[in-house]
């Protein structure tokens, strides 16, 4: 490209002195005749020898590659994009199948429940994120609590600040943020394990022993992330709810023993129960996905890369398609009319 970009520049009021070369293979006449556009350069002094080789490209005929239509193109990829679509939809459904099979084979095999590999998927999951997520959800309950009270001091309705933060910590922001959270740290940790144990074929050499890795790979990770994800949720409400208070204290002169007497009263159960049925929700779609990911790496570094990026987006939005579904079909559950 510089050689090109060099004989492109010099190519006006040039003298082409070729007197001192004997031999010049095809890519340098090529590249020459090219740079001439097509013909021969008044300029030129070229011996007789080497003529031959720019007659034989002169004469040589060109074939272009037809160019699609923008029309080709766009739907070209659409249909490769429906066809990625639905293979990673079939992949999810074997994958389902897998952990569904050895589910069902367990209770009938108690020696090979991988309790092990279970405790150390939910430490690392769910116990080693327990920092992050009560700094998280009392910034939170910080942030709404201040941003909520002044809105409602216009309308001198303070004591509906209650409310607001519990229903919008426990029912939606609750599950949602913790979700993103361990997609973004969990999920991508996931990927980024599976994926480098196809790198190292430590995959295959469970399958040359005759370990399942569904068993002792997949479910272990599946099972602690969707046990431990209502825990985290939970816990990173009460920690936005304390937040919530401490702001509601300092700017409304709220008291926190009269916060958290009114707060069973204005905030019924049942968001609790839904606020932790999404927790296990959230983090069984998110296992599933970094598993399935992980698995369809390929031995290289760029795989391993776009594969976990490719995890943590799918997981996010699937999260948030799912809190859309949980909002519609529990929209007249907990909430007061």
């Amino acid at each position: 490209m510089v050689l090109r970009h060099q004989l492109g520049t010099h190519r006006q009021n040039a003298v082409w002195d070729l007197s001192q070369v004997s031999r010049l293979d095809a890519f340098g006449a090529l590249l020459l005749w090219r740079t001439w556009g097509g013909s021969y350069p008044e300029t030129l002094i070229m011996p007789p020898a080497l003529a031959n080789s720019f007659e034989r490209i002169s004469h040589a005929p060109i074939v272009e590659e037809p160019r699609p239509a923008r029309l080709e193109r766009l739907l070209t990829r659409i249909g490769k994009g429906a066809l990625n679509i639905v293979d990673n939809l079939r992949g999810m459904v074997e994958l389902i199948g897998h952990i569904v099979d050895e589910v069902c084979r367990l209770p009938w095999h108690p020696r090979e429940i991988p309790l092990r590999e279970t405790s150390a998927a939910f430490y690392k999951d769910v116990v080693c994120a327990l920092p992050i997520a009560a700094l998280l959800g009392f910034l939170i309950g910080i942030v709404l609590s201040y941003l909520s009270a002044l809105q409602l001091q216009n309308f001198g309705a303070e004591t509906f600040l209650i409310n607001i933060l519990g229903l919008g910590v426990i029912r939606e922001l609750g599950p949602v943020l913790v979700s993103i959270l361990v997609a973004g740290r969990s999920g991508s940790a996931i990927t980024a394990q599976i994926g480098v144990m196809r790198v190292t074929e430590e995959i295959d050499a469970l399958a040359a022993m005759g370990v399942s890795r569904y068993q002792r790979l997949i479910l272990p990770k599946v099972l602690g992330l969707t046990l431990g994800m209502p825990l985290l949720v939970a816990w990173t409400s009460a920690a936005a709810m304390i937040g919530g208070s401490f702001s509601a204290w300092m700017q409304l002169n709220i008291d926190l023993v009269s916060f958290f007497e009114r707060l069973p009263a204005v905030v019924p159960i049942a968001n609790i129960g839904i606020g932790l049925v999404k927790g296990a929700v959230f983090g069984l779609a998110i296992a599933l996905l970094a598993c399935h990911f992980g698995m369809r790496i390929k031995p290289n570094t760029e795989s391993l890369s776009s594969h976990t990026t490719t995890s943590v987006v799918a997981s996010i939005t699937v999260v948030i398609l799912l809190d859309a579904i949980f909002a519609v079909l529990t929209r007249t559950i907990g909430v007061a009319r």
